[in-house]
């Protein structure tokens, strides 16, 4: 392989790249998210400064089925988002996913900085209720379940789109091979080009359990807010940089 050769290369092993250059679309992109209130001193704990924890104190816990995404296959995540604000901006934060598919966790970690990890999650629908698990080295470690399509949402599907756009960040880390920091920063993005096809609310019950691998039950339920369940169509962009913890701390 030339030096160009290399260069056109979109991800690793060079013999058979993890994933292919983005964008990257979604189709059917299906959302459990349940909303749930923790406890502030946790919750502070777990966001990264600069950013700053919402007052409410308000955890997302997220199911999101997959079944047909380019360059990723069809695979499940569960995990954790943050609502925050960074400079006063409204923010999301991913605390923690967990999945079920090689492509996407090397491409998340890699590009953006999801912090992925391999586990089994999924979201089902059984009988009268939409149900998540998220299971972890055998352990069950979460489990979330609602009404299926009980009510539509407030604002339905225009206001649901509408919220998807919204930026999100992640904490991305990646070491130097002396193992000293090379990339330590928080990377933004905005979901593109989305279509919402339906959007529900209902009551919901969520239940986590600790682990010290799959730390989800780190930010205990201290009261249940709701679930949220929709279906949607959008592209995920490649990021930019938020904030750098190596150059704008040193200035």
């Amino acid at each position: 392989m030339t030096p160009e050769d290399i260069l056109k290369l979109p991800s690793m092993p060079a013999a058979a790249p993890s994933y292919p250059l983005g964008p990257y679309r979604f189709i059917n992109r299906e959302f459990m998210i349940v909303t749930y209130e923790t406890d502030p001193v946790a919750l502070r704990a777990a966001v990264p400064e600069p950013l700053e924890p919402n007052a409410d104190n308000l955890v997302l816990y997220e199911w999101i089925r997959m079944p047909d995404s380019s360059g990723f296959g069809d695979y499940t995540e569960s995990g954790i988002v943050i609502p925050c604000t960074y400079q006063g901006e409204p923010i999301n934060y991913t605390a923690q996913m967990y999945l079920d598919d090689e492509p996407p966790i090397s491409a998340g970690r890699e590009i953006w900085g999801f912090p992925k990890k391999y586990a089994l999650p999924k979201l089902i629908v059984a009988s009268d209720t939409l149900t998540g698990t998220l299971s972890y080295a055998g352990q069950t470690v979460a489990m979330g379940t609602m009404a299926y399509k009980w009510q539509e949402s407030p604002g339905g599907c225009e206001a649901q789109a509408k919220s998807m756009t919204k930026t999100s960040c992640n904490l991305k880390i990646i070491p130097d091979v002396d193992g000293s920091p090379k990339i330590c920063q928080l990377v933004a993005y905005n979901l593109e080009d989305v279509t919402v096809k339906g959007s529900w609310v209902s009551p919901a019950r969520l239940q986590l359990i600790p682990h010290v691998n799959a730390p989800v039950a780190d930010l205990p339920i201290l009261r249940i807010v709701g679930g949220k369940h929709f279906i949607s169509d959008l592209t995920l962009p490649h990021g930019r940089v938020l904030f750098d913890y190596i150059k704008d701390a040193e200035g």
